[in-house]
């Protein structure tokens, strides 16, 4: 499985490099903090949004710490055939640390 440091999402970002960034947290943990341009697919509806994860360029995956990103991420990869999918290591708790301290994280 691959997988990405805050500090290196933040250059692709900032390099303007095409990335979609999924958020698989629940509603709630939103609510609280989020990358912003993020897309918010709830782990357990993923498969019935499937047509929502782009094929046409990486797909970082997050959640709060990366448990669950890293479990959605191996499903995509495994089950379904994808390629491009990346977890984002330690979450979004890792991008309020490292990168936007701006960010609240529940």
């Amino acid at each position: 499985m691959k997988t990405i440091k805050a500090t290196e999402l933040k250059e692709w970002l900032d390099s303007s490099k095409e990335v979609q960034i999924i958020d698989v947290r629940e509603p709630w943990e939103r609510e609280v903090g989020l990358i912003e341009g993020s897309n918010h697919i709830v782990m357990n509806l993923l498969g019935e949004n499937l047509d929502q994860i782009r094929k046409d360029c990486d797909v970082v995956i997050h959640c709060r710490s990366g448990a669950r990103s890293a479990a959605v991420t191996h499903h995509l990869e495994t089950q379904l055939g994808y390629t491009n999918v990346i977890n984002l290591e330690g979450g979004i708790t890792a991008w309020a640390e490292l990168v936007d301290a701006n960010v609240e994280v529940a």
